[in-house]
């Protein structure tokens, strides 16, 4: 370790709630102080009450805990009325950030879905989330972000927002890339909103069987700064998971990094700390 202070990294696990062993794979990382900080999808079919405690109890006071704005197939809104829907459920993230792109979207149902899962969460936990962010990245892509960041003024003043512009700009994938772009702007709005934003952000990959976690991981390291967010998507299958999501055995890969010695090793040789 060198002598420079530590610096310290948001390490988020998106998903929680989606299925009772995504779930309790990440409070166990968070018991054990691998990850800090998770995002909870209120619009999963299982999420529960006894969910929200369990999550409330581990976290305790060293782990944030978000809202996972959730806007896209195959999980259903929280409010009636929202539309467009396909056979009940919102529509895919390609025709969702499509519509939001071509400005075909209706503010006012958006404002409300959005109030709703705030609403949700709220009622969950007994309090505003600590930060927002967005199932599969929905909440950066234009019209959508623009609701992302009215509601929270008033649903959760306090809470920051998650923006996916990259720290290390070299070898990203295409959808770095579209990330990058879209975040760029999302920053420009949440700072004329007076919103707080984080100042990078790692962690997406191509979501290939073949990926191998544990060298992928130093590689989001890179360049990020202190208070930087990594993503991640830790878990256990069941079968829940499997019936709403493709990501899978790779969240099981993720777990056991997590858990390992390797990943505390690497925090400890790259000056980071999560706490």
């Amino acid at each position: 370790m060198s002598d420079r202070p530590q610096r310290r990294i948001i390490l988020c696990a998106d998903d929680y709630g989606i299925s009772s062993a995504v779930s309790g794979a990440i409070c166990d990382l968070i018991d054990k102080k691998r990850i800090n900080a998770t995002s909870v999808m209120v619009t999963a079919p299982t999420f529960s009450q006894a969910e929200a405690v369990a999550l409330r109890d581990a976290a305790a006071d060293h782990a944030a805990i978000g809202l996972h704005l959730t806007l896209t197939a195959p999980f259903r809104p929280r409010t009636d009325g929202f539309a467009p829907l396909r056979r009940g459920a919102f529509l895919s993230l390609a025709s969702m950030a499509s519509r939001g792109l071509s400005r075909s979207l209706t503010p006012a149902l958006l404002d409300a879905e959005i109030a709703g899962q705030f609403a949700a969460f709220r009622s969950a936990f007994g309090r505003a989330p600590d930060y927002i962010d967005g199932h599969q990245h929905i909440h950066i892509f234009p019209q959508i972000s623009e609701a992302v960041l009215r509601v929270p003024k008033h649903a959760a003043p306090h809470a920051w927002l998650r923006q996916c512009g990259r720290a290390a700009r070299k070898n990203l994938e295409p959808k770095g890339l579209v990330l990058d772009a879209l975040s760029r702007r999302f920053r420009r709005l949440a700072t004329e909103h007076g919103l707080r934003t984080n100042p990078a952000f790692a962690g997406s990959y191509a979501f290939d069987t073949r990926a191998d976690y544990a060298k992928l991981f130093p590689g989001f390291l890179d360049s990020m700064p202190d208070g930087g967010v990594i993503m991640c998507h830790p878990g256990i299958v069941d079968a829940e998971l499997a019936r709403l999501d493709p990501l899978t055995d790779l969240r099981e890969r993720e777990y056991a990094f997590f858990l390992s010695d390797a990943f505390a090793q690497l925090l400890q040789r790259r000056d980071y700390a999560l706490a």
